[in-house]
């Protein structure tokens, strides 16, 4: 388990995004990435009290129904599928950015398009080979990340790049709380993928105690490598640089020396692949699941006549995932990414707080009730510093959301819903 959470959370955000969080909160990185951690551990004591509560549950849906009814399930079940599709579009972009133009320059659109259909005909091919993928993909991935932060202290010792940058704060146009408050927003996308391991937590041995020390095990550990990874960054190229680049980490390589700009190249598009990959499935198979329930159109149920794949969900998320990576920049799809995520996590804290009276399973985890406390206060302050331009994107799903809520929430009463609609389930793995 605590491999699992730590291959979903390593992975291809801090490839891409560790420029914009310099950009935003300036050269010392490491102080969002800090903070962002410290945020996820607060919004993950909640998962682990509900997770080991409830072990057999559908993941951050049930708990919101759960506690507060169908509707808010069903708010909380489709942010989750929309910031899948937004992080596949951010993925995308990210792809087409500069570790790419190490090999060859092609159009943003030409490259995204590829990329998602490709991406596609993986996920349509079946899990079993979608994950065999991953196990290689995920290797690669924390191998370049380790390249970076030994590279980092190489360069150190040689006497060159600057340490100075690591106590620098703010930016022209933020003081530093403020710039470290939008730098943490970015960094919490690198932090995001432990809310998946719900539904493995009942597959465990005794989840009530393993449950919780693989899933703050695994984010100690993500955060120690985020943040030499930051540290290493801003030690070897000068801000202005990392926040122009949609390759940072390339950034380091080319400052560092000694390992060939297109090798790590390649492992940076191996990282991010990857994590469109793992994305991708997990969006596609949760249409699937939302539609055999009745709560999306039942067309997204079909699948392939061999494989059993959902063609159709495959390609109901891929297409929207497209359309927004072309228009709009990975930050501000991370952005969007985090404030979906943010919105799940307020309902999933307070059903924490909402279900603590609820006896559940016998032995599981509690956390102190301030924990969930300041883990919806940290949504909300967070949701805070997000621009108005991704609210504008961010709050047209909420809205659609909404409205795909209250319909739902009419064919209920008219009893229109299948058996089981109103919980979420696993999806079989070989569907």
């Amino acid at each position: 388990m605590y491999f699992f959470i730590l291959g979903d959370v390593l992975g291809a955000g801090v490839y891409v995004l560790v420029g914009q969080v310099a950009a935003a909160s300036g050269g010392a990185v490491w102080v969002p990435l800090l903070v962002a951690l410290a945020l996820s551990l607060l919004t993950a004591a909640s998962y682990a009290e509900l997770v080991t509560k409830y072990p057999r549950a559908g993941g951050s849906s049930h708990y919101a129904t759960r506690a507060f009814g169908p509707a808010a399930g069903f708010v909380t079940g489709f942010c989750m599928l929309a910031a899948g599709i937004v992080s596949v579009a951010a993925l995308a972009r990210g792809f087409a950015g500069d570790y790419l133009t190490a090999f060859v320059t092609l159009p943003v659109a030409l490259v995204a398009g590829l990329f998602l259909v490709l991406l596609g005909l993986v996920n349509a091919r079946g899990i079993r080979e979608s994950t065999r993928a991953n196990v290689v993909a995920t290797l690669v991935e924390v191998g370049g990340l380790v390249i970076i932060v030994a590279l980092g202290a190489w360069l150190l010792l040689r006497g060159e790049g600057d340490p100075g940058r690591l106590l620098e704060l703010g930016t022209p146009q933020e003081d530093p709380a403020a710039a470290v408050l939008s730098g943490s927003v970015l960094a919490y996308y690198s932090f995001v993928g432990f809310e998946t391991s719900v539904n493995v937590a009942e597959e465990t041995r005794d989840p009530g105690r393993s449950y919780p020390r693989a899933l703050f095990g695994a984010l100690a550990t993500a955060g120690v490598v985020y943040v030499l990874v930051g540290v290493a960054a801003s030690a070897a190229v000068p801000t202005g640089v990392l926040a122009d680049s949609s390759g940072p980490l390339l950034e380091v390589v080319r400052a560092a020396g000694g390992v060939p700009p297109l090798l790590f190249s390649a492992i940076a598009l191996v990282a991010v692949a990857n994590g469109a990959l793992l994305t991708g499935i997990m969006s596609s198979r949760l249409a699937y699941g939302m539609a055999r329930d009745g709560l999306l159109p039942s067309v997204l149920t079909r699948v392939l006549p061999v494989r059993r794949t959902p063609w159709v969900a495959i390609i109901a998320t891929a297409g929207p995932a497209l359309l927004l990576a072309l228009t709009g920049s990975v930050a501000t799809l991370a952005s969007t990414l985090v404030l979906l995520l943010l919105v799940v996590f307020l309902f999933v804290n307070a059903a924490a707080l909402a279900l603590r009276s609820d006896p559940g399973e016998p032995g599981h985890f509690r956390a102190p009730v301030v924990l969930p406390v300041l883990g919806a206060a940290s949504c909300v302050v967070l949701a805070t510093q997000i621009e108005a331009e991704v609210w504008l994107r961010g709050g047209a799903i909420l809205g659609l959301a909404v409205v795909l809520a209250v319909i739902a929430a009419g064919r209920s009463r008219r009893g229109s819903l299948p058996p089981g609609a109103r919980e979420t389930h696993r999806v079989d793995a070989d569907a």
